[in-house]
């Protein structure tokens, strides 16, 4: 089988053609960043209608790099939860009208489950069950993962999530966005034990939440103390600069590590899946590597291309095939952010 896969949850248009085999024929990923880089952030109105540009053009080249025609397709599947609703409704409307017009089988996926189900794959063997981490811009979440749409929150950030503090911190310093990347390539020549910022709940052993809008609220008393600032007038030289992003960046990998742990802990499964664009942090990869590998556990984190949002995830509808779960028309963008 080959299904054609559409994701436009957030600000990546994205499709890809895989097979029942794992077998990635094609993946195309078209950024936004430039478009919402001036407001570090991404603005949910410019995000759909980049979307509503990008959408065909985008699964075409999907096809034709797959180097088969779309008649040759099978089924359709696509992100309908969760995300931001007009992005939603751009790739479902496309994928149902493809369904309609080819009448091959819709499948509608949920977004977070597909982060999760990228490791499976990317090392091609069974993942389930596992402890699946979900760490993104919007997202900061960890579950018992029993099946591929059986996910049991046994966590998850009471707030912010952990790559939106990442864009806000980044911001507040005066680097580019994307602030993930940004903020983690300045850290590299700071001091990650600089500055003592807190690690919220990181010693409550008595749930698995996060929480990073107190430790983002630390780091802007840190750069500007309390009261109204023009964060784009501080002047903060290179070394403060490097030392506090190193020590946010620090923070947030203690508390997600050290709680990703907790759960191996408290469930007894061996298994880690990792996913979501904070998982291609370079040093939250090497540190989770060292305690999963030190408590004699097997971590599995998609690789760096699969990480941040494609249609790549899509490849779960496989697994929607094979139970029987397919959709029909009425199929609707459910938006919004999940929280515990």
């Amino acid at each position: 089988m080959k299904i054609l896969t559409i994701e436009s949850t957030c600000d990546e248009t994205a499709a890809a053609v895989i097979t029942d085999e794992l077998e990635v024929l094609s993946s195309v990923v078209a950024s936004q960043d430039e478009l919402h880089q001036r407001f570090a952030g991404v603005v949910p109105e410019i995000a759909a209608r980049a979307h509503l540009e990008r959408c065909l053009p985008v699964i075409d080249e999907a096809v034709r790099k797959a180097e088969i025609e779309l008649s040759d397709i099978d089924a359709v599947a696509v992100a309908n939860m969760p995300g931001l609703a007009g992005s939603l409704l751009v790739g479902v409307t496309a994928a149902k009208t493809l369904a309609w017009l080819l009448g091959k089988p819709l499948i509608g996926i949920n977004h977070l489950q597909g982060h999760i189900y990228a490791c499976q794959v990317a090392f091609k063997k069974p993942i389930f069950p596992c402890i699946g981490l979900i760490i993104s811009g919007g997202h900061s979440t960890i579950y018992h993962c029993k099946s591929p749409f059986d996910f049991e929150p046994l966590g998850g950030t009471i707030d912010d999530a952990a790559g939106e503090s990442f864009d806000k911190v980044a911001s507040m310093l005066g680097l580019p966005y994307p602030g993930g990347p940004s903020l983690s390539k300045c850290a590299l020549n700071g001091d990650p034990k600089a500055f003592a910022f807190p690690r919220p709940f990181l010693n409550d052993t008595s749930r698995l939440d996060f929480s990073f809008s107190g430790l983002k609220t630390a780091v802007r008393y840190e750069i500007a103390g309390p009261g109204a600032v023009d964060f784009k007038s501080l002047v903060i030289d290179d070394q403060r600069k490097a030392d506090i992003a190193a020590s946010f960046e620090q923070a947030v990998i203690d508390c997600l590590v050290g709680k990703t742990m907790q759960a191996m802990k408290t469930t007894g499964i061996q298994r880690i899946c990792v996913g979501g664009g904070v998982a291609a942090n370079k040093r939250f990869r090497a540190t989770l590597e060292e305690e999963v590998s030190a408590a004699g556990g097997e971590l599995l984190i998609a690789p760096m291309h699969l990480c941040t949002d494609n249609a790549v995830l899509g490849a779960i509808a496989i697994e929607k095939i094979k139970a029987g779960q397919v959709d029909d028309l009425s199929l609707d963008a459910l938006p919004g952010l999940i929280r515990n």
